[in-house]
C-alpha cells in the first residue's frame, strides 16, 4: 500500500480559498453605496452566498460526466436573478457530444443558452448559443431530445453546434403562477461516458478546486460591482429606458432597466402596457445587483401577478411606506437599486409604445395621481393574502 505524502497533506490546501474570501470581504465592506449598516449586512449575506455557490460549483466543475446544478437562486444569489425563473447550468466542452432528454412543463419560457467560461456568448453561426423551445422539435406529450457537440455535416433536427470556447449550457425555466404545479424535468448526458464512472478526485485535484473556488468567488463579486456601472447607473435617476434588447442575454428579450433613489416620503409610479408577449416581469435589486426578498415582500410583479387597470394598463408604485394598492412595489428599506423589466419570448420588435413611463411624486399624492384607485386599493387582510400566495408557490417549486 502505498504511504500518504505527509508533507503534501500538511500544506495549507484552503489557503488561496481562505485569502480569496478576505479580499472579497474587503471590496464588499469598501463599496462606495453603503450607507448605513443595513446596507453593509446585506453585503456581507450576498457575500456567505456566493461563498456558498462557488464551493458548490467548483465540486460540480467536471466535464466527463454533467449534470445540471442550480446557478442562482434565493440564497446565492447573483447578477439580478430574475425571481420568477429556476435557473441550471451543467459544464461542457467544445469536443464532446450531450443529450438532453426532458419534458417541456407548463413554463410561460423555457430557453437555452451556450457560455464561454468568461460568461459571454461563443458567437456561432445561426444563433444556436441562444434561443428558446421553439426552435426545437416538441412531442405531443411535451418531451423533447435535443443534442449539443461539435459542427457536423448533415446534423440530425434538434442538433445545435457548441461554438469554440463553449464551457457551459444554462438553462432557464420561467414561471407566471408561482402556485401552479411544476410538471417539467431535464437531464444531460454525456453520450461518451454515460454508463461509466468518473475518476475519484485525489488531494491534487481537490486543492484545484480551492482555488478555482477562490478565483470564482472574486470574479463574481468584480463582475456584478460592475455591471450596473455599464448598464445602469449612467442614467438619470427615477427613469427608465425604452425596451431594448438585453445585452449578452436571450435573443428574445427585451429589457427595460434604471435606477432609483428615493426618499421616505417619496413614490415611483410605473405605468406599462399589459404586454402581449408570453412573459412580462418587473423586479427591484440592490446595488449588490442581485434581487431583493421576493418571497416575503412584493418586490417583484409578473404578467399574472400584477393587477390590471380597466384600460389595460397596469400601475405599479415603488416607495418604502405602504400605499394600500395592490401592486405596490416594496423597496424593503433600500434608498437605492435597481429598475429592471423583462420581455420574453416576444415575436416581434419592441417599441416605446410597449415600454414603461414613470413619474416621481410626493408619497401623499400617489392617491390622487392613479386614476383607477379606488379598483387599486386592497386592505391589510388582503394583503396579507398576496404576501401568503408568494411564501406558498415559493416553497412548493423549490421542491419541485
Amino acid at each position: 500500500m502505498e504511504e500518504p505524502n505527509i508533507e503534501q497533506a500538511e500544506l495549507p490546501l484552503t489557503e488561496p480559498f481562505l485569502a480569496a474570501v478576505a479580499e472579497a470581504e474587503k471590496l464588499i465592506a469598501g463599496a462606495e453605496f453603503i450607507r448605513d449598516d443595513h446596507d453593509l449586512a446585506e453585503g456581507y449575506d450576498y457575500l456567505q452566498g456566493s461563498i456558498a455557490a462557488v464551493l458548490q460549483l467548483s465540486r460540480a466543475h467536471g466535464k466527463s460526466h454533467p449534470y445540471f446544478v442550480s446557478s442562482t437562486g434565493p440564497y446565492t444569489k447573483m447578477g439580478l436573478d430574475n425571481p420568477d425563473t429556476l435557473y441550471y447550468h451543467a459544464n461542457v466542452e467544445p469536443t464532446g457530444e450531450y443529450l438532453l432528454t426532458g419534458v417541456r412543463g407548463n413554463t410561460v419560457d423555457l430557453s437555452f443558452q451556450v457560455l464561454k467560461g468568461d460568461y459571454t456568448a461563443t458567437d456561432v453561426p445561426g444563433g444556436e448559443d441562444a434561443f428558446d423551445d421553439r426552435r426545437i422539435e416538441i412531442a405531443e406529450d411535451g418531451s423533447y431530445t435535443l443534442r449539443f457537440g461539435p459542427p457536423k455535416q448533415n446534423p440530425e433536427p434538434n442538433y445545435f453546434q457548441l461554438g469554440e470556447g463553449a464551457s457551459m449550457l444554462a438553462v432557464r425555466e420561467v414561471y407566471g403562477d408561482w402556485n401552479a404545479e411544476r410538471k417539467g424535468s431535464i437531464r444531460i448526458e454525456r453520450v461518451d461516458t454515460i454508463g461509466t464512472a468518473p475518476a475519484e478526485s485525489d488531494v491534487a485535484q481537490i486543492r484545484k478546486r480551492y482555488r478555482a473556488a477562490g478565483r470564482m468567488l472574486l470574479t463574481r463579486v468584480h463582475t456584478w460591482f460592475n455591471f450596473p456601472k455599464w448598464f445602469y447607473l449612467n442614467l438619470p435617476v427615477n427613469t427608465l429606458t425604452e425596451p431594448r434588447l438585453t445585452p449578452g442575454g436571450l435573443s428574445t428579450q427585451y429589457s427595460s432597466v434604471g435606477h432609483f433613489e428615493l426618499a421616505d416620503d417619496q413614490a415611483l409610479i410605473i405605468t406599462v402596457p399589459k404586454s402581449d408577449a408570453p412573459y412580462q416581469g418587473f423586479q427591484l435589486g440592490s446595488r449588490w445587483y442581485i434581487s431583493l426578498d421576493y418571497v416575503n415582500h412584493q418586490t417583484s410583479l409578473n404578467h399574472q401577478q400584477a393587477q390590471v387597470d380597466p384600460d389595460g394598463l397596469i400601475r405599479m408604485v415603488v416607495s418604502a411606506r405602504n400605499p394600500g394598492i395592490a401592486n405596490w412595489i416594496e423597496t424593503t428599506g433600500r434608498a437605492l437599486g435597481i429598475l429592471q423589466f423583462r420581455w420574453q419570448r416576444v415575436g416581434r420588435e419592441m417599441t416605446a409604445e410597449d415600454g414603461p413611463s414613470i413619474e416621481l411624486v410626493p408619497f401623499d399624492k400617489v392617491a390622487e395621481r392613479l386614476p383607477h384607485h379606488a379598483h387599486n386599493q386592497i386592505d391589510d387582510a388582503g394583503w396579507r393574502e398576496r404576501i401568503a400566495a408568494r411564501q406558498r408557490g415559493f416553497a412548493e417549486r423549490m421542491l419541485g
